[in-house]
């Protein structure tokens, strides 16, 4: 009976454990999510201004 207790109590820190990682992995995909969104909206508002031209200061030249 004693070993099935550490067994339970070895498996429940475990899940604790994991269900942290868990969590925190989730903040960080939220976080990244919103980034990603942002980059896109800001990229999207760069090709509206320049009309969906390429602007060439971001573009390096074909001999490198």
């Amino acid at each position: 009976m004693e070993k099935l207790e550490e067994q339970i109590a070895h498996l429940t820190r475990t899940v604790d454990d994991l269900s942290e990682i868990v969590a925190r992995q989730e903040q960080e995909i939220v976080t990244l999510n919103r980034r990603v969104h942002m980059l896109m909206q800001r990229e999207g508002e760069r090709e509206a201004a320049t009309g969906g031209a390429v602007v060439m200061g971001d573009e390096r030249p074909p001999h490198y």
